[in-house]
């Protein structure tokens, strides 16, 4: 099976025409007249509402997801997946797979319709379906670009059946006429018409609506996935919303309810020219191609969740390899081929209906759970709020149940065994993270033990900053920017420095800790006090850094006050970080001017670069971090960087916008170019004595050149308001901002 494309696609070939291609299918032309005889024009009218809102939701889910970091193989399993675990990837894995399996059969259920209508032949419809999957199969395998190569003119085919479906109906009736028919009363809509509920109806209709994802797994071959995904796929979706719910009006102008329920090509009927020559090659390609879309991302789906539950390499290579293709392949195949015995289109529809509610459900839920999370790697380019995702996961569920309890129930109980049965034997990938660390940390009592099991990668590191004090009133601003920093997803700890012998004097350390919580309540900052008594400063701090925190819930920064003794103190301060460093923890040293205050400011931040390794993943960060406080929400960041000449001031420019958007934080580059032999503590003075905070990256000294260090960084702190020096030791220095792929 050859790869489809060759090179990068854009919104319009990439995202919006296999969408469309796949929503305009067999139920719109196969199954669309018949439901709208039986069941009426209104009744069908709101299945669309239903079908389409529930869709458009899911389509907004998967979105803001998708602009939020690369979506690799699997489409809706790797959201999952990536989101959620992979022990619930894969239960939801299965679904999805079977789903688009099934998929191939719905549609040679329909190519098999129109032969045996055209041809009037004797064969059994099974077996015509049959053979049409084996053609479908054949090929896929020779020639995989069959799809896209033909995406253009199937799409001006269907876009000419449509065309003169819309012409013919207003050419035989009235748009104003349908509205005297509208229900007086529910029951006319929910009422039951022979064999055929409401929501019998919706099964049979909703797979119509259900091709939403189709250009969500060629994110790796879109030249932008981040705008194309959103804008293709909510484009079609809306598209596809607007002909299905005026296409009830069009049929009921055009035909008559025993025409519709008699006659399934009843839109050859309603067209002005011969229906057969118009219709037939938009329904035959729309429908030929979205089967064989379905037997290329059915093998892909499940190559995907097997490499991810599989823990063995030799597994992994296996399914990797053309072998394990065409065996991922071949059971596609067969899942197809059988799923032609479960009777006709319509009973293969209504499963699929129910598998598709299953994987858009907890496709809605995962994008209400990452929003809810609060992880500052949860930065979406298309962002939407919780409650709209959380509602279009539990109208799914709902749905689900109203169709077929039964189906739903057994579904729900297979998904549950089989997150179970992953969760022991799922191969354990720590390269990559996932939402739930975020969850459990916002429900801390009830989590810390799975808590302690999770991997910490660089999408779940949050501010656990220990912020050392010794007065808490000449130093409240500094804890006040320490509680802005992790308001949004963090943790503060203020540690208040006593000196003293623990045990052998009276400390009232008690009274103390009392007294903080009332006093950083009266100013509402967000952290925990606690004192530690040491007899010296350096081995104190460091016993009190490693015995801070519990389980999973540990500092992974400490935050240090500017000294009133700096000669003495600062050079420790450079000791201590050092030793920190060893621990994994990274160093904020700040200076705060007793005078600052955030209110009477122009909220301005600069962030000097030097490099996503030199301390500037860790310093952008925590400038993001301190915007999503409400004190800080208009603030703007600038990114500053030191040139020598006007020469690399272009190419510096584009760095820092290309930084800036790979990361997903809206920052302005700002390039100074320094005078001849002017001293950066001259540039520093110049550019950012105006600026209310100022981030600046810190070097570790030699031991035994703390003290000159120190100097410097006093003569850099001077004629600033607020400033932070920025060591980053943590384990995942530099990684921190996302900007790269998916490491494995």
């Amino acid at each position: 099976m050859e790869n489809a494309q060759t090179k990068k696609l854009g919104t319009f070939l990439g995202v919006y025409t296999p969408t469309i291609l796949t929503i305009f299918g067999v139920i719109m032309y196969m199954r669309a007249g018949s439901l709208v005889g039986t069941v009426g024009l209104w009744p069908m009218v709101f299945i669309v509402l239903i079908s389409n809102s529930i869709t458009l939701i899911t389509t907004l889910s998967f979105s803001s997801i998708a602009t939020n970091k690369k979506v690799g193989v699997g489409g809706a399993y790797y959201i999952v997946s990536r989101s959620l675990g992979f022990e619930i990837g894969g239960a939801v894995g299965l679904p999805l797979f079977l789903s688009q399996a099934l998929s191939i059969t719905l549609y040679s259920f329909g190519l098999a319709e129109v032969i045996k209508m055209l041809f009037d032949t004797s064969f059994s419809l099974n077996l015509v379906t049959l053979g049409i999957i084996a053609i479908v199969a054949a090929v896929s395998i020779v020639g995989a670009g069959f799809a896209m190569k033909t995406q253009i003119p199937v799409m001006i085919f269907v876009a000419v059946s449509i065309l003169f479906l819309i012409i013919g109906a207003f050419m035989k009736g009235s748009f104003i006429e349908c509205f005297r028919t509208f229900p007086t009363s529910a029951g006319e809509i929910f009422a039951k018409h022979g064999d055929l509920s409401f929501f019998s109806a919706m099964a049979i209709f909703f797979p119509a609506v259900s091709g939403i994802m189709a250009g969500l797994g060629l994110s790796g071959d879109l030249e932008n996935p981040q705008k194309s995904i959103p804008v293709g796929a909510i484009t079609a979706t809306l598209t596809g919303f607007a002909f299905y719910v005026t296409l009830p009006f069009f049929l009921t102008m055009g035909a008559s309810t025993e025409e519709m329920l008699t006659d399934q090509m009843i839109w050859s009927r309603i067209s002005p020219v011969n229906g057969n020559i118009v219709i037939l090659p938009g329904l035959l390609g729309a429908i030929f191609s979205s089967a064989i879309a379905s037997m290329l991302g059915a093998p892909r789906t499940f190559i995907a969740m097997a490499c991810d539950q599989v823990g063995s390499r030799k597994g992994q290579k296996f399914l990797k390899s053309k072998k394990g293709e065409y065996a991922s392949f071949i059971l596609s195949l067969a899942i197809a081929c059988g799923a032609v015995f479960l009777g006709d289109l319509n009973t293969v529809a209504s499963i699929l209906t129910i598998f598709f509610l299953t994987v858009y459900g907890i496709v809605n839920i995962t994008a209400a759970l990452e929003t809810l999370s609060n992880e500052p790697s949860w930065r979406p380019q298309f962002k939407i709020p919780a409650i709209i995702s959380l509602v279009g996961g539990i109208a799914c569920i709902i749905v689900m149940f109203l169709i077929d309890p039964l189906l739903s129930v057994i579904a729900i109980i297979i998904e549950v065994i089989l997150y179970f049965i992953l969760r022991r034997v799922a191969a354990k990938n720590s390269a990559v993270g996932d939402a739930r660390r975020g969850m459990y940390e916002n429900i801390i009592k009830n989590s810390l033990v799975q808590l302690k099991d999770l991997k910490m990668t660089p999408r779940n590191w949050r501010p656990y900053i220990q912020v050392f004090i010794n007065d808490n009133e000449k130093q409240i601003k500094l804890v006040g920017f320490a509680s802005d920093f992790g308001l949004s997803s963090g943790i503060v700890t203020v540690t208040k420095v006593i000196f003293g012998r623990l045990g052998e004097e009276d400390l009232k350390i008690e009274k103390e800790i009392d007294f903080m919580e009332n006093f950083y309540k009266k100013y509402s900052l967000s952290v925990f006090p606690e004192v530690t008594v040491m007899e010296n400063f350096e081995e104190g701090i460091l016993a009190a850094v490693q015995s801070n925190g519990i389980a999973g819930l540990r500092s992974n920064t400490i935050m240090m006050c500017w000294p009133d003794e700096v000669g003495k103190y600062l050079p420790k301060y450079l000791s201590v970080m050092r030793r920190v460093s060893t621990l994994k923890k990274s160093t904020v040293i700040g200076k705060v001017s007793p005078d600052f205050d955030v209110k009477n400011s122009q909220k301005t931040i600069h962030v000097w670069w030097g490099g996503l390794q030199r301390n500037g993943d860790l310093m952008l960060l925590l400038a993001y971090l301190l915007t999503k406080s409400p004190a800080w929400d208009d603030a703007v960041i600038k990114l500053l960087r030191m040139v020598s000449d006007e020469s690399e001031k272009e190419g510096a420019e584009a760095e820092l916008r290309k930084l800036s958007a790979d990361s997903r934080i809206n920052a302005e580059p700002m390039i100074v170019i320094k005078e001849k032999d002017e001293l950066f503590e001259h540039v520093l003075s110049r550019v950012s004595s105006s600026a209310d905070v100022v981030f600046l990256g810190l070097n570790t000294p030699a031991k035994g050149e703390e003290e000159d260090y120190a100097k410097k960084l006093e003569i850099f702190a001077e004629p600033l308001k607020a400033v932070f020096f920025i060591k980053n030791s943590g384990i995942f220095q530099g990684q921190l901002l996302e900007t790269g792929e998916e490491k494995k």
